[in-house]
């Protein structure tokens, strides 16, 4: 009987990765108006980025519904096998709720169902932490309570380039983000209890920006999880190559995953954010 590990695709993880660990991934919606899309399956990160350029329509963004996830475990479990779930906070969306839902109505002895309290590579690097615990022969249940436990070190920030996204997504007024982006002001934004906070308002250039948030990251830097450090990207790869380079002159990790974000987490941060994801070692 194996364990089976699935994700939502706003963990951001490359294919490559996906592939590597056998991960299966249950996409969020994008809606352009009338028109909706499946985030990475037939939205990909380039056809959305053409899409929000060319147009006036604000892209929304929803959960998975339970029917959505009941077609992805049903199989899993009529092979005889367990499976794990690890999704996007629940202060962020309704996609917990609804995998939860379609657990209780199938079995739920064999499912495990994980609010990650975190988003893009914060849930990516546990989906990874729990590929290899599940690699080194560990149960069901001592996976899901070795990341639970876990679920507490992550620390992600990630800083915006334009306020724009964040004001239509309702987490800004209109005169936040007006005078916001006259000012030059980049938001550096972190997860606390599953919610977006922002930490810090870093006013001038974006390399000064970049500069803060490596700071905050390397501030103690022995406390970090040696195994992966995470650098999502909305559409700035240059920003994300510079910061790598930074990070691994400081040998911090043995893998650095860039990965350029999908299109979930892009319509609420927008083109020209970047972000450090990372594990706390456990005391």
């Amino acid at each position: 009987m194996a364990i089976q590990i699935i994700t939502d695709s706003t963990a951001d993880l490359p294919q490559e990765l996906k592939d590597r660990y056998q991960i299966i991934t249950v996409p969020l919606y994008v809606h352009f108006g009338e028109e909706v899309y499946l985030d990475g399956i037939d939205l990909t990160p380039e056809s959305f980025l053409q899409k929000i350029e060319a147009g006036p329509v604000f892209p929304k963004t929803s959960q998975p519904t339970p029917e959505d996830f009941r077609r992805v475990f049903q199989p899993i479990l009529e092979q005889g096998d367990e499976l794990l779930f690890l999704g996007i906070s629940s202060e962020l969306s309704g996609t917990i709720s609804s995998a939860l839902l379609a657990a209780q109505e199938l079995d739920p002895q064999k499912i495990s169902i994980i609010d990650s309290r975190n988003l893009s590579l914060g849930l990516g690097l546990l989906v990874l932490h729990a590929c290899r615990l599940r690699a080194q022969g560990l149960s069901l249940q001592e996976i899901t309570e070795a990341i639970n436990r876990l679920i507490p070190l992550i620390r992600i920030s990630f800083v915006v380039d334009t306020l724009d996204f964040l004001y239509k997504g309702g987490r800004l007024s209109k005169t936040q983000a007006v005078f916001g982006n006259i000012l030059s002001i980049h938001p550096r934004i972190e997860l606390v209890d599953g919610k977006l906070v922002v930490a810090e308002k870093i006013r001038g250039t974006k390399a000064k920006a970049r500069t803060r948030l490596i700071k905050w990251a390397t501030e103690e830097p022995l406390t970090i999880d040696p195994e992966w450090i995470g650098i999502p990207h909305c559409y700035d790869l240059s920003e994300a190559e510079t910061i790598t380079e930074e990070l691994r002159s400081l040998k911090l990790a043995k893998e650095y995953i860039i990965t350029q974000v999908g299109a979930i987490i892009s319509s609420h941060c927008g083109p020209g954010t970047f972000c450090i994801a990372y594990l706390k070692k456990p005391e």
